[in-house]
């Protein structure tokens, strides 16, 4: 799956417990009729993925699903989910590279000279 939009807020790496688990969580806005503020959390190795990247800029970011499930001391069982990245790509590099090639001046090209007037047109406009 995957979510496009503008980058809102980029975080700061957290890390939690003595494992050393690593988490860095970025809010994009999608760009539709009703935008949401998407959170999606990057984790260990894949927080570095967001040193390359603003505030502001359009990304697509590839994400999982994650859901788990948890008892609290009361036996009551919870439902969380999460929206993990596991890559980013910025789309206005992406866009830059499916360009077309500059169109060359109009001066580049010559004017036809030997044009008869009395030659029959056939192009159909």
């Amino acid at each position: 799956m995957e979510v496009q939009g503008k980058i809102k807020v980029i975080g700061e790496t957290q890390t939690f417990g003595s494992n050393g688990f690593r988490k860095r969580e970025v809010v994009v806005t999608t760009e539709e009729q009703y935008p949401q503020a998407i959170m999606i959390e990057f984790v260990q190795d894949k927080t570095d993925l967001l040193n390359a990247y603003a505030v502001g800029q359009n990304v697509k970011i590839s994400i999982n699903l994650r859901g788990r499930e948890w008892a609290n001391p009361q036996g009551e069982i919870k439902y969380f989910n999460s929206i993990q990245g596991w890559r980013i790509e910025n789309l206005a590099e992406a866009a830059g590279s499916t360009e077309m090639p500059p169109m060359p001046p109009a001066d580049a090209f010559e004017p036809a000279n030997d044009l008869d007037s009395k030659e029959h047109d056939d192009l159909p406009f």
